[in-house]
């Protein structure tokens, strides 16, 4: 699903798409797109930032807080490259944030990068298991306690990762390139807004900081 209000930014990319085999919808604004997601269940959606009524932001919230959109593909496509907006980006539960001018090749390439990353995940079946919280990989699903957390695509992929490995440290160049891939390139702040977010989710006992190198997973009480 593509969103936008500029329709010749809908059409340009629409033909892009649809040329790579892709099945296209789109939405003029975040309402709209609320709604025809909740309708048609998207692999992906490409959302503008600035838009009339509903903001990318807030739209972007509105979907995550949906057990449904918990693994849809949400990306912003914007013109805003200030760094607080692209860490408010990921904030609000995207899965990457890309800034105009519009560049076919690129934005193609980077959301297959995501669609393979994604296949890479959902192709392993396995359960972690530990004292205090349960990730099962194939629902996505995870417990603290027997209490159910939602998490969105980003944040489970990386707590799956630290937990796939308890007390071994992984170094951020590390994660960025086992979560966002080797060609996506991301804000320094991009990996502790997910940590303070999955933190702010499960709890502060799980992942260590080791200052200066990276994150580590504790399973404690």
């Amino acid at each position: 699903m593509l969103v936008d209000d500029e329709p010749d930014i809908l059409e340009f990319l629409q033909y892009n798409f649809v040329s790579e085999g892709y099945q296209v919808n789109t939405a003029s604004n975040g309402k709209e797109a609320i709604k025809k997601a909740i309708l048609l269940q998207p692999d992906l959606i490409l959302l503008d930032l600035m838009m009339p009524g509903l903001n990318g932001f807030e739209t972007c919230i509105k979907l995550r807080e949906m057990p449904q959109f918990t693994d849809t593909i949400i990306v912003f496509l914007t013109a805003s490259g200030e760094e607080y907006s692209e860490v408010a980006g990921f904030e609000s539960g995207a899965d990457d944030y890309i800034t105009k001018p519009i560049r076919p090749k690129i934005i193609l390439a980077r959301i297959k990068s995501l669609f393979k990353r994604q296949n890479k995940y959902t192709s392993i079946q396995s359960n972690l298991t530990y004292k205090n919280i349960s990730i099962h990989l194939e629902k996505r699903e995870v417990l603290v306690k027997g209490s159910q957390k939602i998490l969105p695509k980003k944040e489970f992929d990386l707590l799956y990762l630290l937990a796939s490995k308890p007390e071994k440290v992984f170094n951020r160049n590390e994660i960025y390139l086992l979560i966002w891939g080797d060609n996506v390139v991301v804000g320094d702040r991009t990996l502790d807004v997910h940590i303070r977010k999955l933190r702010k989710k499960i709890g502060d006992a799980f992942i260590k900081t080791t200052k200066g190198v990276g994150y580590s997973f504790i399973d404690q009480d």
